[in-house]
């Protein structure tokens, strides 16, 4: 797996800097308040600069990240975009590391194709194993109150993340699902199947960081 991942991630990394470059500095993103010279900045912190992408988790150390990110902004957008074309440090590219980073490149891909008009992608067979086996991982630290939800894909699979309370599923490609429990909601193409109040309580629970 380690060396799938770190072959997926390269390949996924290298199609978001096409895209980056294709939409330009000021085009705007699925992160709320970000355009995509944000987005760049961002990505290029949190590889270059742990102490500042512990930001994204402490929130005391947020306005740390905020400044780190500006720093890189003033390099200008085609050199940050360089930069990630480069590829993630090995630390970033290599073991169980790889494969978060699959998921990372491919939400933060998305971040940037769907407020561009890009519809979901085609998946092939590797991205789909790698972002199965990760999606709905951070649930299991979490409830929904109330909710026994499962995951499902359209040929089948099923991963259940919560098992207290009235049965939802949420269906759609990995990819969707991974958008979804990304907090990328209103961009993720799902369905649900599930009693209305239960259904409810999925749709306004808080997904992502």
């Amino acid at each position: 797996m380690s060396k799938q991942a770190t072959r997926v991630l390269l390949r996924e990394r290298g199609a978001m800097c096409d895209t980056f470059e294709k939409v330009g500095p000021d085009a705007p993103t699925l992160c709320t308040g970000w355009d995509t010279l944000d987005l760049a900045a961002h990505l290029v912190a949190r590889e270059a600069r742990s102490d500042a992408a512990l930001g994204l988790v402490v929130p005391f150390l947020a306005g740390h990240l905020q400044n780190v990110m500006d720093k890189y902004k003033t390099k200008g957008y085609e050199p940050l975009v360089a930069m990630l074309r480069t590829g993630p440090p090995w630390m970033y590219r290599t073991g169980p590391l790889a494969t978060a980073n699959v998921n990372e490149m491919f939400v933060h891909h998305e971040d940037v194709r769907r407020p561009a008009g890009e519809p979901p992608r085609p998946m092939d067979a590797e991205m789909d194993q790698i972002l199965w086996k990760l999606v709905g991982f951070g649930m299991r630290q979490k409830s929904i109150p109330g909710v026994s939800l499962t995951l499902r894909a359209p040929d089948g699979r099923e991963k259940v993340v919560t098992k207290a309370g009235s049965p939802v599923a949420l269906i759609g490609p990995t990819g969707e699902l991974t958008l979804y429990l990304s907090g990328r909601k209103a961009a993720a193409e799902v369905t649900f199947e599930g009693g209305d109040d239960a259904v409810a309580v999925v749709r306004d629970a808080k997904f992502g960081v």
